[in-house]
């Protein structure tokens, strides 16, 4: 069973996704994760936009964590309910409504942010999780790399989980990897604005 590690929400199960359609991150590598975003203290006050959000889990455990706000983004509609009755469950024990959910594919509720008339972004994020499923593409993870990069605040860190066996994420010229750290079969890169 899932569940907030640590913060305020710490030690609250989270639903699951039923099916093998999503992939969980383990508690390991989302201890290692947390642990390291603290240690770079970015994430107090954080907007947080999880992609690809599964069950939400890496998105609440932000919150959790001191992050303002989060936007769980997420296409399934098993998914879907699942973000949002963890969404819930944080948000009542926070007593807020830091947590919400927005269903759609990523790149278009990306595009959504950016308004390409003025080219100024309409919402700007601090942190972005981006655990995208294995089928996604090399070149169709750069794409929304590309997309990411246009809705980030200036001190922005963007987070990609992949297979330990994909190789590392084609950036775009707007990003730059300044980390990365294996463990196991997951691979963490960790990204931030040029």
């Amino acid at each position: 069973m899932s569940r907030i590690i640590a913060g305020a929400a710490g030690g609250q199960p989270l639903k699951s996704v039923p099916g093998d359609a999503t992939r969980p991150t383990t508690d390991r590598v989302k201890e290692a994760l947390f642990s390291r975003l603290e240690s770079w203290d970015i994430l107090s006050g954080a907007r947080v936009l999880d992609l690809f959000a599964g069950s939400g889990s890496l998105g609440v455990e932000t919150v959790s964590r001191g992050a303002r706000h989060v936007l769980l983004v997420e296409k399934a509609p098993k998914a879907v309910a699942v973000c949002q009755q963890n969404a819930a469950l944080v948000n009542k024990v926070l007593k807020t409504t830091a947590v919400t959910v927005q269903r759609g594919s990523v790149d278009s509720i990306l595009d959504g942010f950016y308004n390409t008339q003025t080219g100024v972004p309409n919402k700007t994020f601090d942190v972005v999780l981006l655990d995208p499923p294995y089928p996604l593409t090399e070149e169709e993870l750069a794409l929304t790399l590309d997309k990411i990069s246009k809705v980030l605040a200036e001190d922005a860190t963007v987070i990609v989980e992949r297979s330990g066996r994909s190789p590392e994420p084609t950036w775009p010229q707007t990003l730059v990897k300044f980390a990365d750290k294996k463990y196991g079969e997951t691979h963490l890169w960790f990204a931030e604005p040029v």
